[in-house]
C-alpha cells in the first residue's frame, strides 16, 4: 500500500467535471494500493463493493465459463474505473479484475461513493454517462455475438482497436500487435479461429503485420466488411 499524498486522482475520466477542490476532497477518501501483473483485484465471488480508479497502469475485466474459457469484456488504462455497479446497488460483484502489468489504483468505499454521488450533482452525471456506454458497449456486443459468424466478430475486434488508433488517411496502426488469446476472448471465439481471420484480412490487403504493430490499411473497407450482409 501507497502513501495518499504521493497520489492524484487527477486524469479520471469521470472526475473531470469536478472542481479541483472536489476532486482532493476524494483523494482524501480513497486507500492507494498497489498490484504486480497477474494479481487478482476483485474476486468474482467477492463480497466487497469498493470503487477502483486506476491511477497507473491496466486492468482486465474478464469472466470464466464453466469449462475455463476466459471471456474477456474490457481492458481500462490509466484514468479508468470499475466496481461501481456493486457499490451502487449492493449487488455481488459480476467479473473479475486482474492486473495487466503494475498497476495502481485507489480505493473507495462504497458508503463514501454513493454519499459523493449525492454531494456532487456533477459527479453524479459523469458516472450515469459511464454507465450509458457500458450499456452501450453490451447491446453492441451481444448483437454480433449473436449476428455475425466468428471470423466477422474477429473483424468487429480488429475494427475496434483500429478506430481507437485511426489516423488521419484512413488507415491505423494497431501497437503492440493484438494477442490472438486476447481477441479470441472479446470475440467469443478460438486463437486459431483469430489466426485465421488474420490471415484472411492480410490476403485481402487489409491488414499485415509489420515488427510490432499491425496496419489496417483501410478502415472503411473493414467496416464494410464487418456490417456488410452474412458474415463468415
Amino acid at each position: 500500500m501507497t502513501a495518499a499524498g504521493k497520489h492524484s486522482l487527477k486524469g479520471i475520466g469521470i472526475l473531470e467535471p469536478m472542481s479541483e477542490a472536489g476532486r482532493q476532497k476524494l483523494e482524501s477518501l480513497c486507500r492507494w494500493r498497489e498490484f504486480t501483473r497477474d494479481e487478482q483485484i476483485i474476486d468474482r465471488d467477492s463480497d466487497t463493493g469498493d470503487v477502483f480508479f486506476v491511477v497507473r497502469g491496466k486492468v482486465r475485466v474478464v469472466n470464466y465459463s464453466y469449462t475455463g474459457r476466459e471471456v474477456s469484456y474490457d481492458d481500462l488504462g490509466a484514468g479508468g474505473v470499475f466496481g461501481e455497479l456493486s457499490a451502487i446497488d449492493g449487488a455481488p460483484r459480476s467479473a473479475n479484475v486482474v492486473a495487466l502489468n503494475n498497476t495502481t489504483v485507489a480505493a473507495m468505499s462504497p458508503e463514501q461513493f454513493r454519499q459523493s454521488l449525492a454531494e456532487n450533482p456533477e459527479f453524479a452525471l459523469s458516472v450515469m454517462i459511464r454507465l450509458v456506454e457500458i450499456i452501450r458497449g453490451s447491446t453492441d456486443r451481444i448483437m454480433d455475438l449473436s449476428t455475425l459468424g466468428a471470423y466477422s466478430r474477429v473483424y468487429a475486434e480488429i475494427l475496434r482497436l483500429a478506430r481507437e488508433n485511426a489516423g488521419d488517411d484512413n488507415s491505423s496502426t494497431i501497437r503492440p500487435v493484438p494477442v490472438h488469446s486476447d481477441v479470441a476472448s472479446r470475440a467469443g471465439t478460438t486463437r486459431e479461429t483469430v489466426a485465421r481471420a488474420l490471415s484472411d484480412l492480410s490476403r485481402k490487403g487489409i491488414a499485415k503485420r509489420e515488427d510490432d504493430a499491425l496496419l489496417v490499411s483501410d478502415i472503411n473497407q473493414l467496416e464494410e466488411i464487418v456490417e456488410g450482409p452474412g458474415g463468415n
